[in-house]
């Protein structure tokens, strides 16, 4: 099934809503004649020249958009200059809106009939909570259209040079989050260990990246390795190492980098850009 047609242009609400400066308090919003539409849309990695053209339609047809932090801001230059924007977005151990918070807001400006966009950075469903959003407003009985975007992994990858997949170095890719949620279980590393025909890509990798490759490393990955760590991807602020596994928490910790930041583990990080990931030297004591 098709998703809806995006409107060719939207007349905004009618009359003056009430939006809210407090988030535990949507439902102060007016009910309106019609429901609303929710778009969560990818923006992409960090350059605003990826994020899809339907995407872009969804931004510039919006009525009111709440961004995240990892969004390029000169998206919402595409923005009607009538449409509210409203910053919601999140960064490890800070959180200017709960995600709760997040679910009420959404289908409060939904149900006072606007189209609304929340719009993520990379794509809603890779670790960007879009499926609990999409969740909470079906729940609702709110409509909800889901618009791709281009991946950290993917965009990041691309920005250095390194393919994630490769019929000589590796014939599979595994997404995962270093950051866990509290009192989530730990990720199997018997099993990200044992294929080495394998791509490991850890989102929000930079403080766990010690533990990422010690764990790797106790359950029989090679410290030799070839890893990167790839730091604000596909943006101007871009910065991106190359190490061993064995190496990987010192280029962490003394590479300068900066969140987010992305770790890549196997084979295909050889063939990365020297220009745009050069290589940290590992620690003299490097693990088989």
């Amino acid at each position: 099934m098709r998703p809806p047609p995006l409107p060719e242009s939207s007349p905004g609400p009618a009359g003056p809503p009430v939006f809210p400066t407090d988030a535990t308090a949507p439902a102060a919003l007016p009910a309106a004649g019609r429901t609303g539409h929710v778009w969560l849309v990818g923006a992409g990695p960090g350059d605003p020249d990826l994020i899809t053209v339907r995407g872009l339609r969804a931004l510039q047809a919006a009525d009111v958009v709440f961004h995240d932090s990892l969004a390029a801001p000169g998206l919402l230059e595409h923005c009607r200059p009538d449409a509210l924007r409203i910053s919601v977005g999140k960064r490890a151990g800070r959180h200017s809106v709960p995600q709760a918070d997040i679910h009420l807001l959404l289908a409060a400006h939904a149900r006072a009939g606007l189209t609304v966009v929340r719009l993520k950075g990379g794509d809603p469903f890779i670790f960007g909570r879009g499926g609990e959003e999409m969740e909470s407003l079906r729940a609702q009985g709110i409509p909800v259209t889901i618009v791709p975007g281009v991946t950290a992994a993917s965009g990041c990858a691309a920005a250095t040079g390194i393919p994630l997949t490769h019929r000589d170095l590796a014939a599979g890719v595994c997404l995962m989050t270093a950051h866990r949620q509290d009192g989530a279980h730990d990720l199997d590393w018997t099993s990200l260990a044992a294929n080495r025909q394998r791509t490991l890509v850890f989102y929000m990798g930079l403080s766990q990246a010690g533990h990422v490759g010690t764990e790797l490393m106790l359950h029989g990955l090679p410290g030799a390795t070839p890893a990167a760590l790839i730091s604000q991807g596909a943006t101007p602020r871009q910065k991106a190492v190359r190490c061993t596994l064995a190496g990987l928490a010192r280029a962490a910790r003394d590479g300068g980098l900066a969140s987010p930041c992305l770790i890549v583990i196997g084979e295909v990080v050889t063939l990365a850009d020297p220009a745009l990931a050069p290589w940290v030297e590992a620690p003299l004591a490097c693990p088989a």
